[in-house]
């Protein structure tokens, strides 16, 4: 009976966890947890994961987006969607770019070019802001999100903002790349 118990307790706990795998998207979870979509590599020729942001691309440059490129996606991406987001910032998450219907044959952003259907940033512009903390705020940390997904069209309104296309991507996301750069303004 001793032997049994903790074996017991082990189904328990495994079967605990077991239905956090997939998600109900009718009750608007993600539809699969991030664990099991596939790991895309995004890299920028502009700084390295972690590394900071050249001020050609923040609010004290130029105010362009990096270049941003990535490897093939999984099988079935019809499209793209790119999110970047900015954690640190004093008021919470202050959103900087969000695009969507990039299509599926991309595989690189150009410095300063436009992606997909851009949607309003929380500067209450279209397209890309740069980063752009407040002096002495310490080091903020861009988050540059890259979702491969199971649709060519997200079907959002025109009136979208960023936390619109996060939402929509990760319901039909498949794969996701994430690469952080960094800021400080002194």
């Amino acid at each position: 009976m001793r032997a049994f118990v903790p074996a017991l307790l082990g189904i328990a706990v495994a079967a605990c966890g077991a239905g956090n795998h997939a998600t109900n998207k009718t009750q608007g979870g993600q539809k699969v947890e991030d664990a099991t979509l596939t790991k895309i590599a995004l890299t920028s020729s502009a700084f390295r994961n972690g590394q900071p942001i050249p001020a050609q691309y923040t609010c004290d440059g130029a105010n362009q987006s990096p270049e941003l490129s990535w490897d093939d996606p999984p099988q079935g991406t019809k499209s793209f969607a790119l999110v970047v987001d900015d954690p640190d910032a004093p008021s919470g998450l202050f959103r900087h770019w969000g695009a969507y219907d990039i299509a599926a044959s991309t595989r690189s952003i150009a410095a300063g070019q436009k992606a997909g259907t851009e949607v309003t940033n929380d500067m209450n512009k279209p397209g890309y802001a740069g980063p752009c903390p407040p002096p002495g705020h310490g080091v903020h940390h861009y988050h540059f999100k890259l979702f491969a997904l199971d649709t060519d069209r997200l079907g959002l309104t025109d009136d979208a903002k960023i936390a619109d296309v996060e939402n929509a991507a990760n319901q039909h996301a498949l794969g996701k790349a994430e690469l952080i750069g960094t800021y400080e303004r002194k």
